[in-house]
């Protein structure tokens, strides 16, 4: 699987930034092959924390109490990108953003662990 992430940049406190991510490659997408994917950040010094997440059917979603009423997780229409939509951004959201799969996946809810796929990652700066 290869996860291509976008969207990061400079941005005022307050504002929005959208990131995405697409994914491609085998076993994602493989005929009835369910997963999850997710959104994860990390600054220097501190552990990568969990950001969002959300199933492949799109009908759940995990978010950080952090970000919750924030920022919102979203999969497009072919299910193969997934998109985080960042609004009242805050300093303290400044980080390097990673999104993440694992695959096969059938649960219910996306869950906050086992990510086996990662991206290479897209930095987010909210200045003050």
């Amino acid at each position: 699987v290869q996860l291509q992430a976008s969207g990061g940049g400079l941005v005022q406190a307050g504002g929005s930034l959208r990131l995405s991510c697409a994914a491609s490659g085998r076993p994602f997408g493989s005929y009835g092959m369910g997963y999850a994917m997710g959104w994860f950040r990390q600054t220097p010094g501190k552990e990568r924390e969990f950001v969002a997440a959300i199933t492949w059917s799109g009908g759940s979603t995990d978010a950080a109490d952090s970000v919750k009423g924030r920022f919102t997780i979203s999969l497009d229409n072919a299910k193969t990108t997934v998109e985080l939509q960042m609004n009242s951004l805050k300093p303290e959201d400044t980080a390097v953003y990673y999104c993440a799969v694992k695959s096969p996946y059938y649960s219910s809810s996306p869950g906050r662990a086992g990510y086996t796929y990662w991206g290479q990652g897209t930095q987010v700066t909210v200045s003050s």
